[in-house]
């Protein structure tokens, strides 16, 4: 299981709409490498300006790497965390997220991260197993 949810939670997904901000607040308890890390690059934007914030560093472990996989090949998870953050998420192998701006200032360099020319030219002998 990806998400530690809890009952409350559980019956209001039951009962139909869930809240958000309780799913959000279920994805961060539940993947906090994966939010520590997005966290993170969002605040580097946001400091540092720029078309993008990405990291480079593979995770110390495997279930680090887990939570980046759950979170980001999630499409509720990732939608939820975009919105939540007010960015653009976009992922290479297993640990090289990045956030972008919503805005358009970043479409073309987004295009170019997820591209796959980009995928290509990010690969490593090191990152074969990841």
């Amino acid at each position: 299981m990806s998400l530690d949810v809890s009952p409350a939670l559980l019956a209001q997904a039951e009962r139909g709409e869930v809240d958000e901000a309780e799913f959000v607040d279920c994805v961060r308890h539940s993947l906090p490498y994966a939010w520590d890390m997005i966290s993170s690059l969002v605040a580097r934007l946001q400091v540092d300006g720029g078309e993008f914030a990405d990291n480079t560093t593979p995770p110390p472990d495997e279930q680090a790497r887990g939570q980046l996989l759950r979170a980001l090949a999630s499409d509720a998870i990732r939608g939820a965390l975009q919105r939540h953050f007010g960015v653009r998420l976009a992922f290479q192998n297993c640990h090289r997220v990045a956030v972008f701006p919503l805005d358009a200032s970043s479409d073309e360099r987004l295009a170019r991260f997820t591209s796959v020319r980009g995928q290509l030219l990010n690969q490593s002998p090191e990152l074969r197993d990841c």
